[in-house]
């Protein structure tokens, strides 16, 4: 039996107002051979049977429960039963346009890509509009140095799964966590830094839907930051900056930068809303901060807000 194009993975929890919309997204495609492999991840609402539901109108899809866990252990357990060419993730609250497969897959083949990636919406409080700076009407067809680069500088794309079409032979030697809360800022630099080539083209294909009870913001927002998301997010950076220093050492300033810019965007969010469960974390940051003022306060990389953040909360 020869296998689909793409097998697209989706992790679902509890989301029976919205899971049905991110389904449909996909049944919906112009891009018809793909397998869709769905991971009820132990909803206690009836997100795995609407799931079920579906299956049963279309062959094309596999649902498979399991006991609640973390997201990445989650995606692993879609990527074990995935048999496609190319692997797509999607979240279960966001949807995609009805030529997203077909865009990114036509983007990877044309140009021998290992990834491919497109652009963005977001809808939020009843709006659509374009994804920051990850919108945009322009090719980019990169080597692994040049998609890392563009990773850490955040330009092109950012660290979330969906916008990312990867060749199933990538996730053979790198998989998601097992633990923490955040897979994407765990893993994705690494499918970039292995990737001989990445194509990306920021036509908007996909839309995040941001409400409430998203997760994709905690450990950005200052009304869901907390210290352990906080220190996980730390350790991540920590992990991704020696990653990156090993196998790409032309990005390792970069990549430290990048750490330490995380820790002074934070340290300033800190302050500026007043949060006081974090001083833990804030010590470290600041102490961090601190110890290496000269490295990333005289750096070629260092914007002037950040040196002002500097000088007011570190000094």
């Amino acid at each position: 039996m020869q296998r689909p194009k793409i097998s697209v993975i989706m992790l679902t929890y509890n989301r029976q107002e919205l899971v049905g919309r991110a389904v449909e997204s996909i049944l919906n495609q112009t891009l018809n051979d793909f397998e869709f492999i769905i991971v009820d991840n132990g909803s206690t609402d009836t997100s795995g049977t609407i799931a079920d539901e579906y299956a049963a109108q279309d062959s094309r899809i596999h649902v498979i429960h399991r006991q609640r866990g973390n997201i990445g252990s989650g995606r692993n357990t879609g990527l074990d039963a995935a048999t496609g060419e190319y692997i797509a993730f999607i979240d279960d609250d966001d949807y995609a346009e009805p030529d997203f497969l077909e865009f990114l897959y036509e983007l990877a083949k044309t140009h021998g890509a290992d990834i491919a990636v497109c652009g963005s919406n977001k809808e939020e409080n009843g709006a659509v509009s374009p994804n920051h700076i990850y919108a945009y009407d322009e090719l980019f067809i990169m080597d692994a140095v040049q998609s890392a680069d563009a990773y850490l500088r955040r330009i092109r794309y950012n660290a979330a799964m969906p916008t990312k079409l990867i060749m199933r032979e990538l996730f053979d030697k790198i998989r998601f966590s097992n633990t923490g809360s955040y897979d994407d800022i765990s893993t994705t630099y690494r499918y970039f830094a292995n990737a001989k080539t990445v194509a990306a083209h920021g036509v908007p294909k996909y839309t995040f839907y941001r409400h409430p009870g998203n997760n994709s913001s905690a450990a950005t927002k200052h009304h869901l930051l907390n210290p352990v998301q906080l220190r996980e997010y730390l350790e991540a950076f920590r992990e991704r900056t020696e990653y990156i220093s090993g196998i790409l050492p032309q990005l390792a300033d970069l990549a430290l930068y990048s750490e330490w810019s995380y820790m002074i965007s934070m340290v300033e969010k800190i302050h500026r809303y007043g949060l006081t469960t974090c001083d833990e974390p804030l010590a470290f940051m600041r102490r961090e901060l601190r110890e290496h003022w000269n490295e990333f306060y005289n750096g070629i990389y260092t914007e002037g807000f950040e040196k002002e953040w500097m000088e007011k909360y570190v000094k």
